[in-house]
């Protein structure tokens, strides 16, 4: 069923202190000792700091904090139950075929999530200094018929621990950052430090969630909003939040939806899916129009629609993706210039296509007739009301962490907590790892952060409660998580300044946030 389209109505947000102020140092004690101090591990722990001005506008910000803490062991993760039941079961099979096993429950749920008691039990074996031995056992435990257990470092669990931690920080003033595509178009990806030298700009860091392989949509698309000179290239994950940045005002942190419709000239009106991307793959989910199993949120999973209405512009490339379906060809005033069946072919540089599947294709085949005119409506809404796109530029993200200063990570409604598995948020969310960030301040100051992670002995990275506490202690006031992982990664100079976890070294992204000096 196609639901109409309801904006969220929510209230424009404002933006945070001066990190570092004397405005700051005169709020309470405790926001001078936050200043003073990253709120990651005991309060003892030694930190460093160096800072420097790389362009007007433009501070970079090294930090240093922590040690290897000697409790920290490698172990292996074998199972995560829902239920203490089902942990006993599966810590029974261990004893019986003599490992040890231990059963320890994780948890908090995500703040809004309708269920309460704990998230869930992991179900551990064996306690090692060393990653090889763990390898090992995980091997043995696989060879036994264990689905899937994995080597962990308890320095990554999100629980107690000395560190290390690498945090590298931009502070940009209003109006000097900007998204920016890699490749230049939607398909394919590129590496940050190609597309810092590329863009010579002084600094550089990965932006949203994206696409990565075939089977999840077009390679490189972005997986929920992204704006560029006011074009709405791709559309939202409806209710996630993402970071807005004007280019002549203070960025802006909200939750977004995209409202799409397509009318023909005979008055007929269906609702267009999605913008340069693949018909019939939604990856993050959050569509409308019937989309399976939800049009919820669902972070890292792809959603399937057998009928789709997609428009491609010239941001997508020379040509559309081939396959079945039906497709009819606009120029710039919206006329049909041309149609054909199956899928694929050019796209007119001032003009576009508008491809369809299943019943999408029996829309197209029926009102896109030669010459008829077919426009399109796009309304991009948020918690200030409908977007005006003027010189907007938006990059997808999610969950928020800070909501005017308090800590506010809604992953249960953005998509990061599946309820049918306790796994995924506590992998994702409650353990540490890589982490983008961003922060605004009260003086409209934009905060780039990075934590490095999935590196023991250099950094732990980070969860999200400690990615929050991180942009608080920074002097955020609002701030959102961007897409991390194996994607973390920042540019200052054209070199990077973080180590990529990947073992394949630095991933291809497919977009980043550029920065300009002033």
């Amino acid at each position: 069923m196609r639901r109409p389209f309801t904006p969220v109505a929510l209230g424009l947000l404002f933006v945070s202190t001066l990190l570092g102020s004397s405005a700051a140092a005169r709020a309470s004690p405790a926001a001078a000792a936050a200043r003073d101090q990253l709120p990651l591990g005991p309060g003892y722990l030694q930190e460093t700091r160096s800072s420097r001005w790389i362009a007007p506008g433009v501070v970079h910000t090294n930090i240093v904090r922590g040690r290897v803490d000697p409790r920290d062991a490698w172990t292996v993760d074998v199972a995560i139950a829902a239920t203490r039941r089902e942990a006993r079961t599966i810590a029974r099979r261990l004893r019986e075929l003599r490992y040890g096993a231990r059963i320890e429950q994780i948890g908090p749920r995500a703040q809004d999530d309708p269920q309460r008691g704990p998230l869930g039990f992991r179900v551990r074996a064996g306690r090692f200094t060393g990653q090889a031995d763990a390898d090992a056992l995980r091997a043995r435990l696989i060879a036994d018929g264990f689905a899937a257990p994995r080597t962990v470092y308890e320095g990554e669990d999100g629980e107690r621990t000395t560190g290390p931690w690498i945090v590298n920080v931009l502070e940009v003033a209003p109006g000097l950052a900007a998204p920016a595509l890699a490749t230049q178009v939607v398909p394919g990806r590129e590496l940050l430090t190609a597309l810092a030298a590329r863009s010579a700009s002084p600094a550089t860091i990965n932006g949203g969630y994206f696409v990565i392989g075939a089977a999840n949509g077009t390679d490189g698309d972005l997986a929920g909003i992204y704006v560029q000179d006011g074009e709405l290239v791709s559309e939202a994950v409806n209710g996630r939040t993402s970071l807005l940045l004007p280019s002549h005002a203070p960025a802006r942190i909200a939750a977004l939806r995209t409202l799409l419709r397509v009318r023909a000239g005979d008055g007929s009106e269906r609702e267009l899916d999605g913008l340069n991307r693949a018909p019939g793959l939604i990856r993050g989910c959050g569509g409308t129009g019937g989309d399976i199993p939800t049009e919820q949120p669902k972070h890292d999973f792809t959603c399937t629609d057998p009928g789709e209405m997609i428009r491609f512009d010239a941001v997508f490339g020379a040509a559309t993706e081939p396959g079945p379906g039906f497709e009819a060809v606009l120029d710039e005033d919206g006329d049909v210039a041309a149609v054909r069946e199956p899928r694929g072919g050019p796209i007119p540089p001032d003009g576009s296509v508008l491809a369809g599947t299943g019943d999408g294709a029996d829309g197209l085949r029926a009102h896109a007739l030669p010459t008829a005119r077919i426009t399109t409506r796009e309304l991009v809404s948020g918690e200030f009301g409908p977007l005006g796109r003027g010189r907007e530029a938006i990059v997808n993200g999610g969950p928020r962490l800070l909501r005017r200063r308090a800590v506010d990570i809604p992953a249960y409604a953005e998509g990061f907590h599946y309820p049918e598995d306790p796994g995924f948020l506590y992998r994702f969310g409650l353990r540490r790892n890589p982490r983008t960030l961003a922060g605004v301040r009260r003086d409209g100051r934009l905060l780039l952060v990075t934590i490095d992670g999935r590196a023991p002995g250099h950094s732990v990275g980070a969860s999200f409660a400690e990615s929050a506490a991180v942009l608080r202690a920074l002097g955020a006031r609002d701030g959102v998580n961007l897409d991390g992982g194996g994607s973390t990664a920042m540019t200052v100079e054209s070199a990077l300044v973080t180590r990529p976890s990947d073992g394949t070294g630095e991933r291809p992204i497919g977009d980043a946030i550029v920065v300009r000096g002033g």
